[in-house]
């Protein structure tokens, strides 16, 4: 019995002696990293990162990165990529040190995207994937950087090219074995990085998921830009958070129940015909007004719909684009890209003559991801995953809707199976609302490109104060119909119909 305890003893000793061999060569190869050789660029800093001891770096933004406290061990490669003269692409790829998925996660940006995206390296790396964010080739969120046409270039499209490139190459001379499949998942700025990969850089990605893509940039601006010259051009309106409030309520009184059931949610806003004109103490005027919100941005000689505008149930949050002052983002596009000139003033846009011209100015610097032939990028076996939610009051979620669609007329019919989209009631810009906006978004990718099988129904989340409710969403055009008498709490008492 004796000599059984101490070979137990002994066999526990060799495992522990292994494990601190393993950790200690995962860790002396992390440091070894920064002898890379990378084709245009350099390796800035590397890092073996304890499990549970990463510090988000000085003056970054914590946000919700709580979210992440005991992280696993990894390892943390800091490279700046330079490939062309006045390029600066700064990157990070985080390696998790065990149980590497063998995938690799680039992750997309937000605004001007000047920064790493932690909170998305992190919630990558929690799933076992390898992970890799760039600040596409600038600091900050002040437009300036635009009037330098390389860093121009760097946020239009280079920069998450040059990334991915770099990052495959490190990631297989770290695991010694080359990623399995890569993959995009972006929002917002990183929804137009999304499908520019897929209609410009075809081979980088195996799939992709664009979340409500700011991909048709001068139309976009121009509707965003659409909003406040309504208020600014429309004598004496004041609309305020009650009007807004106001409407949404007769909105919802009207529309909410079209899908069976009374919970503030509209399942599909495109068959709501709530009108503001049978709104009490509304003025013609700003029945008008509104109307013109709902409508969109319009060539008004021509009658031409520029892009289409907010969806009915979205009119909470019109609070950011339906006011006096333009929308930031869209100001500066508008000034530093299109006119290149910081004192540009919105209130010279003209919506009659202007769309053209800057249609084939932007297109020219490569800041507009709007051609649906991706039949390259599907082809190579890609998937593209689209989603928006319906209540998104920067980005009109029709915009999506019409790519989804032109898409679909342009591939063959069997491509077709290779591009899905998703809209999430109730859901506002990527995420947030009474909706249901959470789901994984990765391991739904990732599912569909390794088996195969394209989702069309897809179990999304709404917590609050710790209670969790499911809803399905629906591969568009379908919409979730719920079932009389079941539980309106769970998604199971809903069909995709």
């Amino acid at each position: 019995m004796l000599k059984k305890f101490i070979n137990i003893a002994l066999l526990f000793s060799s495992w522990s002696l292994v494990s601190i061999a393993m950790a200690q060569d995962t860790t002396l190869l992390c440091e070894t990293m920064n002898s890379q050789t990378l084709s245009g660029g350099v390796i800035a800093h590397t890092e073996f990162v304890e499990a549970g001891s990463f510090n988000l770096p000085a003056g970054v933004n914590p946000r919700s990165f709580d979210d992440y406290p005991n992280l696993r061990a990894f390892c943390r490669i800091s490279a700046v990529l330079s490939p062309v003269e006045g390029s600066n692409i700064r990157i990070e790829l985080w390696m998790p040190a065990e149980n590497w998925n063998e995938k690799l996660l680039a992750v997309g940006n937000g605004g001007f995207a000047g920064s790493i995206s932690y909170n998305a390296l992190a919630e990558a790396l929690v799933d076992g994937f390898a992970a890799v964010s760039t600040n596409t080739g600038h600091e900050g969120n002040d437009p300036d950087f635009l009037l330098n046409d390389e860093q121009l270039t760097d946020f239009a499209h280079r920069a998450i090219h040059e990334m991915t490139v770099a990052a495959k190459s490190l990631a297989a001379s770290y695991y010694s074995v080359t990623p399995r499949f890569t993959y995009f998942n972006g929002c917002s700025t990183g929804g137009r990085q999304a499908l520019t990969a897929a209609q410009r850089y075809p081979n980088d990605f195996d799939a992709i998921v664009a979340g409500a893509p700011a991909n048709s940039t001068v139309r976009m601006t121009m509707q965003q830009l659409w909003n406040s010259r309504i208020v600014n051009d429309t004598p004496g309106l004041d609309l305020s958070v009650d009007d807004f409030a106001l409407l949404n309520d007769e909105v919802l009184k009207t529309c909410d129940g079209l899908d069976g059931l009374l919970d503030g949610i509209i399942e599909n806003p495109s068959i709501c015909m709530a009108e503001p004109s049978s709104i009490e103490g509304l003025s013609a005027f700003e029945v008008d007004a509104i109307n013109k919100v709902y409508q969109g941005a319009m060539n008004p000689e021509s009658g031409e719909l520029i892009l289409p505008g907010f969806a009915k149930g979205s009119e909470l949050g019109w609070t950011a684009v339906v006011n006096r002052q333009p929308f930031a983002y869209s100001n500066g596009i508008q000034s530093y890209v299109v006119n290149q000139d910081p004192t540009w003033d919105f209130m010279n846009l003209n919506f009659a003559r202007d769309l053209n011209v800057l249609d084939e100015r932007i297109n020219a610097l490569g800041m507009q991801a709007i051609d649906p032939d991706i039949s390259d990028f599907i082809n190579n076996g890609g998937k593209l995953l689209l989603y928006h939610g319906w209540n998104d009051p920067l980005i009109s979620p029709f915009n999506s809707i019409n790519y989804y669609n032109e898409v679909l007329a342009t591939v063959t019919a069997s491509a077709a199976e290779s591009v899905r989209l998703f809209m999430m009631p109730g859901v506002n810009h990527c995420r947030g609302g009474i909706g249901f906006d959470t789901w994984s978004k990765l391991q739904t990718i990732a599912d569909w490109r390794e088996s195969g099988v394209a989702p069309e129904r897809i179990n999304a989340a709404h917590i609050e104060d710790g209670v969790e409710s499911t809803r399905p969403l629906c591969a568009y055009p379908q919409v979730a119909v719920y079932t009389s008498g079941a539980d309106s709490s769970a998604a199971a008492s809903f069909q995709c119909r």
